[in-house]
């Protein structure tokens, strides 16, 4: 019933209606909810449990997606502050355009290390990082933030000695066996740079629907006290 109202008021007066959402705390904290918990998945998960090292555009995108985390708190504190909401929607614009950046930066550096005549002049894998403002995360965190593999090549890298349970075997010999990480493993459908792009073009493309509603609910509201004098 709540999502027939919501898509009934969404037909009916679409403006407000999104206008409306974008100043609830739910959609600011539902994109840092998930932006950090894909930070947490890639670091626990995928590079503690599974062995696979971050390489350097890695951790520039775990950078990005920690900045949408920050602006999605931020805003979620209460989007009916224009200050509040205008840091949160500038930090995730810059957060999901660096992230989309990285992404395609990564998976240009993923065709040419899996193309035997494509490594000539490939670029942007170092083990010394350099984020924005020069913040020295890896320093900071090199947990985190040092890139510790080879970009491209996301196959898990098990330590010699280490005894695996048979959770980690299954999803280690899947990884090992598609030569890296994807979407859909067995037909190697979207590696990890294309996955990360469509998160970060998919939150972009909300951004950019949510600033055009601010703008025009902006310009209507100048209208209207200009007509009311």
């Amino acid at each position: 019933m709540a999502l027939r109202n919501m898509w009934k008021a969404l037909k009916t007066s679409p403006v407000d209606t999104l206008y409306a959402w974008q100043n609830q705390r739910f959609l600011w904290a539902v994109m840092a909810v998930a932006m950090g918990g894909l930070v947490l998945i890639a670091h626990s998960f995928f590079q503690m449990y599974l062995y696979m090292a971050p390489c350097e555009q890695c951790v520039y995108i775990r950078f990005a997606m920690l900045i949408m985390a920050a602006g999605g708190l931020i805003a979620a504190i209460n989007p009916k502050v224009v200050a509040l909401k205008l840091i949160g929607t500038l930090a995730a614009f810059v957060g999901s355009i660096l992230g989309l950046m990285y992404s395609v930066k990564l998976n240009r550096i993923h065709h040419a290390v899996h193309d035997a005549d494509g490594l000539f002049g490939v670029q942007g894998c170092s083990t010394e990082p350099s984020f924005p403002l020069n913040l020295p995360l890896a320093q900071w965190s090199p947990d985190w933030f040092k890139p510790t593999g080879d970009c491209g090549y996301d196959a898990p890298n098990v330590p010699d000695g280490v005894t695996l349970d048979s959770v980690q075997q299954w999803f280690i010999n899947m990884y090992v066996s598609s030569e890296g990480w994807y979407l859909i493993p067995s037909m190697k459908f979207i590696n990890m740079a294309q996955a990360c792009f469509m998160a970060f073009g998919l939150v972009f493309a909300v951004l950019v629907v949510m600033a055009v509603i601010w703008g025009i609910k902006v310009v209507r509201g100048k209208t209207a006290r200009i007509t009311a004098r």
